[in-house]
């Protein structure tokens, strides 16, 4: 302890703690583990312009405001789906999300729509899996981009097969 004359008076305020500061030193630990930057919660924006890209005209151009609201959007939209699907998880007493959980959290959330196309994507993307034996690479077999072809596939664009995307295309 140091000498400091204000402390000479009274009780000295390091001895004496309030039931607040008692609260808050035991949820620091806690809080510093989830902190998150709001930055760090977003996708890269170069990826969400990317598939803003594939919905364009080849001339179009999007506005950086326009990418910027969007990678907000579509990261939140991913927390709040994740966020259901980690709750039925907690309630099943299991620690890995699986597609089974996001696709149930998109229907009770009433994604239904897109949660049908997703399906199908699992699905695809599950057989790509066991016929090529390839390790979570995505569809297209590359591990860089993992999937990237095949999202547009599975949401807006022809499968093959005579199957629609969430668009009916």
């Amino acid at each position: 302890m140091s000498a400091s004359p204000s402390k000479a008076e009274g009780p000295h305020e390091e001895d004496v703690q309030s039931p607040e500061t008692e609260d808050k030193e035991q949820e620091q630990p806690a809080m510093y583990e989830f902190e998150v930057k709001e930055q760090d919660r977003w996708l890269p924006i170069a990826n969400v312009a990317r598939i803003m890209k594939t919905a364009l005209p080849e001339n179009a151009k999007i506005a950086k405001e326009a990418k910027e609201c969007m990678q907000e959007c579509v990261s939140e939209f991913i927390s709040f789906i994740t966020s259901e699907a980690s709750e039925k998880c907690q309630q099943e007493k299991r620690k890995t999300v699986n597609g089974e959980d996001i696709l149930f959290a998109m229907t009770s959330l009433g994604f239904e729509n897109y949660a049908e196309a997703l399906k199908i994507y699992l699905a695809k993307y599950r057989e790509t899996l066991s016929r090529g034996g390839e390790s979570r690479s995505g569809p297209s077999g590359s591990t860089a981009g993992a999937g990237q072809g095949s999202y547009a596939d599975a949401f807006g664009h022809h499968i093959g097969n005579g199957v629609s995307g969430a668009d009916g295309y």
